[in-house]
């Protein structure tokens, strides 16, 4: 595992490091490189259903995506595609990915799939592992799940703590319900609204408040403190891009939009925020993969998902050209400078097949790609605008400004 660590720690430098290593940015990027070699994403924060729509999946096609938490993949499935090839810099992720793909072929049926990863907090998953998943499990994988930390328990008992609990993001949450319990914030209200002009009520009356208050707002002109959500210091500056620089107005707006623009009972992401879980009765809104009636599907197709700890470019570097037909980049151009997104984007160009479909998300409101991505290359492509902005709009994870479709020509 040392040498798997250090390998991801060299690929996350070479990702997010633009600046001296002995500038403040250099630091702030070192400390976030470290950061992401861990469990970042327990859950992934892009809303997979509108990836969907705009994907159109077809059982002949084959997609490629960054992997991040794994939601987003497992819920491809559904659609039963030819394959799915994912990449994720982060060894947590790709364990996290593994034992999912796993669990999905070998768990014994749907209450057991979902006691694990829907409450992912129950006495007895640990044990489900060992019978059921850890035999299966590559020896990278099974490594890390039963690793311990000095006298802690395994990782694999995390899914029996509350899993949605860990992970930076997991701890972001955290820090952000313990900041607003401080503030008089309590969440159990805003969950027992049942309409949304109750969520609407409860945000302007109770939540803008607390977030206008001084804490919230020396807190957010942090750089470093947004690497919970898996923002790095560039991506950060693109966030604060969307409102003039002022990066406290765009998390009210987006925080915003979380809570009042999509009902609770069928947005759960806000679950996840506001929750630190899906709603424990599982009556509650759920990602694809872990409705029942998918079960059987993300099952029978569970063998096609594979994945690598690399960067994209690389993998496309290794791929035949005119075989791929989805591609899926979350918000990790956010990231790139204008060099690594030529060197991507002539690979996405060179394997995907004609009518192939790009989607990605930007921290900011407009595409990034005009005027940095050589025109030769975007010239084989079309931006489809319109539809962009209707699943920007229609995304509950609400954290990101912009949602982008690019289709080969």
């Amino acid at each position: 595992m040392p040498a798997i660590q250090n390998t991801a720690r060299a690929q996350l430098d070479a990702a997010v490091q633009r600046n001296k290593a002995f500038s403040i940015d250099g630091f702030l990027e070192r400390v976030f490189a470290k950061t992401f070699t861990g469990l970042v994403y327990p859950q992934i924060w892009e809303d997979p259903e509108q990836d969907m729509r705009a994907l159109n999946i077809q059982p002949t096609d084959h997609v490629v995506t960054i992997a991040s938490g794994g939601c987003n993949i497992m819920s491809y499935l559904t659609a039963q595609p030819a394959s799915v090839t994912a990449v994720d810099l982060s060894p947590a992720h790709i364990a996290l990915n593994r034992l999912k793909y796993t669990a999905a072929r070998h768990l014994p049926d749907y209450d057991a799939f979902y006691q694990f990863f829907g409450n992912a907090n129950t006495k007895g998953n640990a044990a489900l592992f060992d019978h059921y998943i850890a035999p299966y499990l590559d020896e990278q994988s099974l490594a890390y799940w039963n690793k311990r930390t000095g006298l802690r328990a395994r990782r694999i008992n995390m899914f029996e703590n509350g899993f949605y609990r860990y992970g930076a993001l997991g701890k972001f949450i955290g820090s952000a319900h313990f900041a607003s319990r401080l503030l008089g914030v309590d969440y159990k209200e805003f969950l027992s609204c049942e309409t949304q002009e109750a969520q609407m009520a409860f945000f302007y009356e109770k939540m803008r408040p607390a977030l206008n208050a001084w804490l919230i707002r020396f807190i957010t002109t942090n750089r470093a403190s947004l690497f919970g959500l898996g923002i790095p210091p560039q991506q950060y500056e693109a966030l604060a891009g969307a409102a003039n620089g002022d990066i406290h107005a765009v998390l009210v707006e987006r925080t915003r939009k979380l809570m009042c623009d999509f009902p609770l009972s069928e947005n759960y992401f806000a679950w996840q925020a506001f929750n630190r879980a899906y709603k424990q009765d599982g009556t509650g809104p759920l990602p694809p993969y872990l409705q029942r009636n998918n079960y059987e599907t993300v099952r029978d197709n569970a063998h096609k998902a594979e994945i690598h700890n690399r960067n994209l470019t690389d993998l496309l570097e290794e791929t035949p050209a005119d075989t791929k037909n989805c591609f899926v980049l979350l918000d990790a151009q956010d990231w790139m400078t204008d060099q690594q997104l030529n060197d991507m984007w002539a690979q996405i160009d060179r394997t995907a097949q004609k009518g192939a479909r790009v989607i990605y998300r930007t921290a900011g409101v407009d595409d990034i790609l005009q005027g940095r991505v050589d025109g030769r290359i975007l010239g084989n492509w079309h931006y489809d605008l319109p539809r962009s902005q209707t699943l920007n709009v229609e995304d509950r994870s609400a954290i990101y400004g912009g949602f982008h479709i690019y289709t080969r020509k």
